[in-house]
């Protein structure tokens, strides 16, 4: 039957030897200054371990490292996840807010994507925690009557929105209704040939913009029904 001391000088073995992979000898024991007893003592006791069945010496080496059955043993009885709970939970909640920022864009991309197969338009998306906006169907300009014989204005558009759109989005009240920017009423020269729509959601607590972007003489019905379906996806995130 293990002591409260052998007990202890097993769980010290084990883990320094899940972090360093070195055996561990006495010298090392004492070092760490768990135990106030002398080196003699920590050596009979790492035999009494030894004869346990707990921990071996390997052949190269003066040091000791556990067994299976000591490993065993310190997952049953001695091992104490709580001490490591506070690092564990500042990489946890480090990772926890990666994944989420991460499924907060694959979300956002998903929704105009659906959205950009409803509309002839060119459809974005800011995604929150970030400064960047995501588009799609930037094609679509390209085929409109306004464009086909201006592609120079298309480009203009095109540029625009790649360039400054994250700050116009900042300028714009926007909630969570539908709202409409048609012409000169957004700051953009290049783009005000254009309408825009566009309406607010939430992830999490954090604010993003999703909208629509298209010749004035755009569908203003249609695209008003499918920018708030798409928007609802997000809502219900």
């Amino acid at each position: 039957m293990m002591n409260e001391r052998q007990a202890r000088l097993l769980t010290a073995i084990i883990e320094e030897f899940i972090r360093s992979a070195e055996p561990v000898g006495s010298k090392h024991i004492l070092a760490a200054g768990d135990f106030l007893v002398s080196g003699a003592t920590i050596r009979n006791e790492m035999r009494a371990l030894s004869d346990e069945g707990v921990i071996e010496q390997p052949h190269t080496s003066a040091g000791r490292v556990p067994t299976a059955e000591g490993y065993r043993l310190y997952v049953k009885q001695y091992m104490k996840p709580t001490t490591h709970e506070k690092a564990v939970r500042t990489r946890f909640d480090a990772l926890k807010e990666q994944y989420f920022h991460r499924k907060d864009q694959e979300r956002v991309y998903e929704a105009i994507t659906m959205l950009a197969h409803m509309t002839p338009n060119v459809v974005f998306a800011s995604v929150p925690h970030k400064r960047q906006v995501y588009y799609l169907g930037f094609h679509n300009l390209f085929r409109q009557p306004e464009y086909v014989t201006n592609p120079a204005l298309a480009m203009g558009i095109a540029e625009a929105l790649e360039e400054h759109f994250d700050g116009v989005l900042r300028n714009l009240e926007i909630d969570d209704t539908v709202r409409y920017y048609i012409g000169d009423e957004h700051v953009l020269p290049q783009v005000q040939s254009c309408a825009i729509l566009v309406t607010e959601y939430a992830v999490r607590g954090e604010k993003g913009a999703i909208g629509i972007l298209g010749p004035m003489r755009m569908d203003y019905a249609f695209n008003t029904a499918a920018l708030d379906m798409a928007a609802g996806l997000l809502r219900e995130a």
